[in-house]
């Protein structure tokens, strides 16, 4: 028996929660900007009117503003995002508890063993949850309804905005397989430039591939593509309630423009391993390993790490362990389109009990006083916004734009 999905996506979620307050904004090009002083500031999300205009996500602030002079830049609530999310995926779970979310503005919701107490049909539930998440919050979903979690995802994407796109096994021909493959979930440049060379440039190209080839070119990666696209492998939506397993912590970011150079470099490692490290935080744990991944603009990619010897959550050590990895394994002066930083071997922080001699008590000394600085930081950011404090190492936030779990831009 099929199940039937639900993926849930607000419409320029940070846009429209800055539009509640301010409901001028919905009649002129808008957007959210990381710094609205700076020039150099990314846009974060924009409104239909200034997508209209061109306006991208993830570009600079002036680039958006080459395009349409008279875009209207306002600074992010981060917040109050996270607030909304929370209000929004409670209507979710009037429906069912296996909502899954995935970044602050989507989610999964699995019906198949609820959708009989709403009347059954998969459609106008979709459509009721539509319309309570317009009512109660004036903020407007895209749904996509089908069968398996990907083909979900691709529903919701197909029609934007406010609309429900249902996906059954007799519509994927028709509805999915025209589009390119990089609409599927997790295809980036660097696949979709390997799959063009072998003739697979659209999803029904990719679904009729030979699966054995896929896996020789791109390994056990080619054949999860393979899978999705045929729709099959998609994993369970997983229940509100379930307890999530934390096993790294990461962030990263695709920059707009290549990085090189230490001014560079250093501003957005900084920013990464302060976002990490506040998440380690949040989560109760520290970690023994730090690793950290490059790419450049040809795709091509390094992955480095190194063990610690006392495990730790605090962003400064992060950013001091991954400075030393990137010195050691990559050139300043090498152009970088990509970079992440994640700690992983995590440990329950009250658990870690380093055995020190006489001659590291000072150190250790000086790394709990950094704890509490660090741990302060955390809850004045939660009290008055994350862009409230930060460490002063981070001169330009080139990297800090996105949430603590948010998913990088493509």
């Amino acid at each position: 028996m099929d199940r039937t999905i639900l993926h849930c996506d607000l419409n320029g979620f940070y846009a429209s929660v800055e539009c509640i307050g301010r409901p001028e904004l919905r009649s002129v090009p808008m957007a959210v900007g990381g710094d609205p002083e700076s020039r150099h500031g990314i846009i974060l999300a924009k409104n239909e009117l200034a997508k209209r205009r061109g306006v991208v996500t993830a570009e600079t602030i002036w680039q958006a503003r080459r395009k349409c002079p008279e875009l209207v830049v306002v600074p992010p609530h981060h917040e109050r995002y996270a607030e909304y999310s929370e209000k929004v995926n409670a209507v979710y779970q009037r429906y069912t508890d296996l909502v899954e979310p995935f970044g602050i503005d989507e989610s999964w919701l699995d019906i198949t063993g609820s959708m009989h107490l709403f009347g059954g049909d998969a459609r106008r539930i979709a459509d009721e949850i539509r319309a309570a998440v317009r009512d109660e919050f004036e903020l407007t979903l895209s749904v996509g309804v089908s069968f398996t979690k990907t083909f979900a995802k691709l529903g919701s994407d197909y029609k934007k905005p406010d609309a429900t796109t249902v996906i059954g096994r007799g519509d994927v021909e028709r509805i999915l397989y025209p589009l390119p493959v990089g609409a599927l979930l997790y295809v980036g440049r660097s696949a979709q430039n390997m799959l063009a060379r072998m003739g697979i440039r659209t999803i029904g190209q990719l679904a009729r591939s030979d699966r054995a080839v896929l896996s020789r070119a791109l390994g056990k990666a080619g054949e999860q593509l393979w899978d999705r696209a045929n729709g099959l492998g998609d994993s369970p939506v997983r229940s509100a309630y379930a307890e999530r397993e934390v096993k790294s912590v990461g962030n990263g970011m695709t920059f707009h423009h290549n990085l090189s150079g230490e001014g560079e470099l250093r501003p957005a490692m900084g920013s990464l391993c302060d976002s990490v490290g506040a998440r380690l935080r949040r989560h109760g744990v520290k970690c023994q390993t730090v690793q950290l991944q490059i790419r450049d603009p040809d795709f091509k990619t390094i992955s480095r790490q190194k063990t610690l010897k006392t495990p730790t959550f605090l962003s400064r050590e992060l950013m001091r362990v991954s400075w030393e990895i990137l010195c050691e394994s990559w050139s300043l002066s090498s152009p970088v389109r990509m970079m992440t930083v994640t700690g992983a071997n995590l440990l329950p922080a009250g658990e870690v009990q380093p055995q020190l001699s006489l001659f590291e008590e000072e150190d250790d000394a000086r790394r709990q006083k950094r704890e509490k600085l660090e741990l302060a930081m955390d809850d004045i950011r939660r009290r008055h916004g994350r862009q409230s404090i930060g460490p002063g190492s981070v001169l330009e936030p080139v990297a800090d734009v996105l949430l603590p779990d948010e998913k990088p831009p493509e």
